[in-house]
């Protein structure tokens, strides 16, 4: 079962090829909200009943999901958690493997702080069920004044060194009356970020990550399949610029997704009754490491069979300002 919101229809469900209304519902946020006082998704939907069908070929989306409220919908993520192509890996086990070897001398200290954290995620990031494994890097975007629809324009601030894609699968979360968080799904997200500052010194990884992000435009239901394989590309002027597989699930992953789950929702700040959480997976695909520069007007494109209707992004730049932001005393 796949969720959508689409612009001037309001909530819709799809099973199979057919889409269809969701009756007497406003929005996809609501009908989580009552599930989970009910009897789930499936129970809350059937309950409502389904009404005329919906061609999302040809429908414009709104976000799937999304807080009537935007300070109390939080955007997050997780880096560092993709396997990574056969090559990488495969440099990547041979320099830990040399690091092991040494593991008493001066030399295990040559790994990065990436390379260290990754190696924590294929050393302690499969832990047993009901066991904590390593934790993650963890990140945050902002709240849902971040969160940009599907088809809109991801728009980086105008100090940003560059604007790239992050092609990812992201949890959508809600937050019962009793502090439990439930999982409405999954959808792609483009996690948008900034790889040139970044690339400065990895302690600005914070500023390059507090952009605008998107995702949907449909929200898989149910166990996310364990070897998700899809596109991402660019296209400019109507051409396509780079093309790359995208793979995801537990299958390309050195975590699992619920030792992933756990790190994020073991504060009690994220979780707070009625708030929504949309949190980033990862990835090991990006245009930037094979050398492409984005510009304004390219359109970014994820696209996974299992999500159905692709997630497409055009890039925008906000324009430069002038001097320095003022802070008015009272």
């Amino acid at each position: 079962m796949h969720l959508s919101t689409v612009k001037g229809v309001g909530p819709v469900v799809r099973e199979g090829s057919e889409a269809r209304i969701v009756r007497n519902t406003a929005s996809i946020y609501e009908l989580a909200s009552a599930a989970i006082a009910g009897n789930g998704l499936q129970g809350e939907i059937a309950r409502r009943g389904l009404g005329e069908t919906v061609d999302l070929t040809r429908a414009t989306f709104d976000l799937p999901v999304s807080h009537p409220d935007p300070a109390h919908l939080h955007l997050t993520g997780t880096g560092l958690t993709h396997l990574g192509s056969a090559s990488a890996r495969d440099a990547m086990h041979a320099k830990l493997a040399s690091a092991a070897q040494h593991a008493n001398s001066e030399s295990a200290e040559t790994l990065t702080d990436s390379m260290k954290m990754f190696r924590m995620g294929l050393e302690g990031g499969r832990p047993g069920a009901g066991e904590v494994g390593a934790q993650p890097e963890w990140f945050y975007k902002g709240n849902g004044h971040a969160a940009v629809a599907p088809g809109a324009a991801l728009e980086a601030p105008g100090f940003a060194e560059d604007g790239g894609e992050e092609p990812e699968i992201a949890g959508i979360y809600l937050i019962g009356p009793d502090g439990t968080p439930h999982r409405i799904g999954w959808a792609l997200g483009n996690e948008f970020s900034d790889h040139i500052t970044e690339r400065v010194n990895y302690l600005w990884l914070a500023h390059s990550k507090l952009r605008v992000a998107s995702y949907g435009p449909e929200i898989l239901v149910g166990e996310l399949p364990a070897d998700v394989r899809g596109h991402s590309r660019i296209l400019r002027d109507g051409r396509t610029l780079w093309e790359k597989p995208f793979l995801s699930g537990e299958a390309n992953m050195s975590h699992t997704l619920a030792n992933l789950e756990h790190h994020h929702f073991k504060y009690d700040i994220f979780r707070q009754p009625g708030d929504l959480h949309v949190h980033y997976f990862g990835t090991a695909t990006l245009s930037f490491a094979d050398g492409i520069k984005t510009q304004p007007g390219d359109t970014f494109e994820i696209e996974v069979p299992d999500f159905g209707q692709p997630l497409r992004n055009t890039l925008a730049f906000a324009p430069k300002t002038q001097g320095a932001t003022k802070v008015h005393p009272l």
